[in-house]
């Protein structure tokens, strides 16, 4: 599959949610779409990232845009991560990777010289008509939801 780029139709996905809810692109038509995709609830790195997504929900509201974290962890870890850290930006359950594949966040990683799969931390901004308007891959989190903020109050 062809690594995706600015332009690019969005791919599409349904995923349930930690609020109860679904998750479905199709129904965010219209507004400015951040996903961000990251390994793990409860680690250092990934805490930090969902809680700086929370820290801006209100600035990224009033630019238009709905943040998104997506992680492979059950609905029951993104409900307890969520209350643990007061995270405001709901959490969607991609347990069978299907749209951590079609987004291509899934690959090689390497830590402390072990090799292994995982998520890639990686974030998509989507425009109102469901085109990818920019991409951040290996995603470096001091400032990073920012820049995402920055970039969607552009569209």
């Amino acid at each position: 599959m062809a690594e995706l780029t600015p332009g690019d139709a969005a791919p599409l996905f349904s995923l349930p949610a930690d609020d109860g809810g679904t998750v479905r692109l199709t129904e965010l038509r219209g507004k400015i779409v951040v996903l961000f995709f990251y390994p793990q609830d409860n680690t250092e790195t990934c805490t930090a990232e969902a809680i700086d997504f929370s820290r801006h929900r209100d600035a990224f509201t009033e630019a238009g845009a709905v943040v998104i974290g997506i992680s492979p962890d059950s609905l029951k870890k993104h409900a307890n991560f969520r209350k643990k850290h007061g995270l405001t930006t709901p959490l969607a359950s991609d347990e069978a990777r299907e749209a951590i594949e079609a987004y291509g966040v899934w690959g090689e990683k390497t830590m402390f010289g072990r090799k292994y799969m995982g998520v890639i931390r990686s974030t998509f901004l989507i425009d109102r008509e469901g085109k990818i308007a920019r991409i951040w891959r290996k995603v470096r989190v001091p400032g990073h939801a920012e820049e995402v903020l920055e970039s969607a109050k552009s569209l």
